[in-house]
């Protein structure tokens, strides 16, 4: 029976221990409302705000970084255009400077022939003068050689002759 009375005691509580249950825990919801649950929810309210703050900082420095990405893109879009640019700019001036140095090597090159060809024509000169002038005194030589020799008789002609032969052939 005892052990009937202890569990009956505990099913069926009394009313003082229903009053006092009752009290500590109005109580005890008293002092939590007051001292603990304001801080909590402020604290909660606080962290609630600091995550949204971050959110929305970590969504700002998504966006930054996207049109910082997409300045990027323009950048490197526009360094490839100046380095085509640049590389067109430097094949047209290596086409203009080759250009450039074959018109003078042609012009060099008929410079020299022109050239060339009024030496030729300036030593052919000098050389047919030259030949003239040994024509000259050739004629000069024979001239004085007939006008000196005693032209009377046929046989001393022909020896003057065979004689001037002779001597033109030996030059």
């Amino acid at each position: 029976m005892s052990s009937l009375f202890i569990l009956g005691s505990l099913i069926t509580p009394g009313i003082g221990l229903i009053f006092w249950t009752t009290v500590v825990f109005l109580l005890l919801l008293a002092l939590l409302g007051k001292y603990a649950w304001k801080p909590i929810l402020n604290a909660i309210k606080t962290r609630e705000q600091n995550i949204t703050n971050a959110l929305a900082s970590a969504e700002s420095a998504l966006n930054d970084m996207r049109e910082l990405q997409s300045n990027n893109e323009k950048i490197l879009a526009k360094a490839r255009e100046e380095r085509d640019a640049l590389l067109k700019e430097a094949r047209d001036a290596k086409e203009s400077i080759l250009a450039e140095a074959k018109t003078k090597a042609t012009k060099e090159t008929e410079r020299i022939l022109t050239s060339a060809r009024e030496q030729i024509n300036s030593e052919k000169n000098a050389a047919i003068s030259d030949l003239k002038n040994q024509v000259a005194a050739l004629s000069i030589e024979i001239a004085e050689k007939i006008l000196r020799s005693d032209l009377s008789s046929d046989e001393k002609q022909k020896a003057l002759v065979s004689n001037l032969m002779k001597d033109v052939n030996l030059n």
